[in-house]
């Protein structure tokens, strides 16, 4: 949350488009308002513009202390309200990941030692000795309220590094559920957090599959995982009809359809319900003024004609 994603600390690149021409964009500085964004442009291209052979980044300081607040509801509601509340107040969280009930569940069944409660926030803090007990101070005041069950503080290494491996062995602890997975890592705006889990809590019911969902609450940037059996057809047949339902409930509340993984070929035939037609329109004439011939990661992002 608070050190941004990728192209937020990509200042300026060098890279070679699909008609072999070399061209430079940004630089190191952070401010820039000269020409178009070509820089941001790029590193959300997916390979499909041009190739990266330089990269100018930020770099920040490491903040010499760290500590986390675990949160515990009852529901997901009210951990998307203490979200909201965390993202108002000055003070901004260097993490903020969301667990609901379902991963909890896995992850007590799996060992960890977690309450039993209906959603989770993991609230990481950073700062030094003056700075990180102010900044603790107002991530745990706007993190009460409505709902809550529990909140806890892990200051030392060992602590902290508990929590962060719960969190960490989620995604693999999903396999002992199903062996198969579809894991979108779909955005939604905050305040719909609780729509988007409550959804997914419905299409597991309608298509009788596990769906947990879990990831990063700051941004709306959930994983909704679909688990399912790979050797068994009816289940992979009931797997494939949930995901376009997923991603019409995300659409349907404002949201978009991959925060981190991309789309390449996965979710590529999606576009259309995402964009309307003059926008892909113009992600198609970028496409041919910088890979003119089709070469860079042919058929990923944009859909065909």
């Amino acid at each position: 949350m608070k050190y941004g994603a990728t192209r937020d600390n990509v200042l300026g690149l060098v890279a070679v488009t699909g008609a072999g021409e070399l061209i430079r964009c940004g630089g190191p500085w952070s401010k820039n308002s000269t020409g178009f964004d070509l820089t941001r442009l790029i590193v959300g291209s997916e390979g499909t513009l041009a190739l990266i052979v330089e990269a100018t980044l930020r770099l920040v300081p490491r903040p010499p202390q760290q500590a986390t607040l675990r949160a515990l509801y009852l529901d997901a509601a009210a951990a998307a309200r203490a979200v909201s509340r965390l993202m108002r107040q000055p003070q901004v969280p260097a993490m903020l990941e969301f667990m609901d009930a379902r991963a909890l569940g896995l992850l007590r069944r799996n060992g960890a030692s977690i309450p039993e409660a209906g959603a989770l926030l993991m609230i990481e803090a950073d700062g030094d000795g003056d700075s990180l007990p102010l900044a603790l101070a107002a991530l745990g005041a706007a993190a009460e309220g409505d709902g809550l069950i529990s909140l806890d503080v892990a200051l030392d290494g060992a602590a902290r590094d508990r929590l962060w491996a719960a969190r960490r062995a989620l995604s693999p602890a999903l396999r002992t559920i199903a062996p198969g997975k579809i894991n979108e890592d779909v955005v939604v705006p905050v305040s719909r957090i609780p729509e988007l889990v409550a959804g997914s809590e419905a299409l597991a019911r309608e298509f009788d599959l596990p769906i947990v969902c879990f990831g990063h609450a700051g941004n709306g940037n959930l994983h909704v995982n679909i688990l399912y059996h790979p050797d068994r057809a009816d289940e992979s047949r009931r797997a494939g009809e949930a995901l376009p339902r997923l991603f019409d409930l995300v659409l349907a509340l404002g949201g978009t359809l991959s925060g981190e993984h991309g789309i390449g070929t996965a979710k590529r035939d999606y576009m259309p319900r995402a964009f309307d037609a003059p926008t892909l329109a113009a992600m198609r004439a970028v496409k041919a003024a910088l890979d003119p011939d089709g070469i860079l990661n042919p058929g990923k992002v944009l859909p065909p004609v």
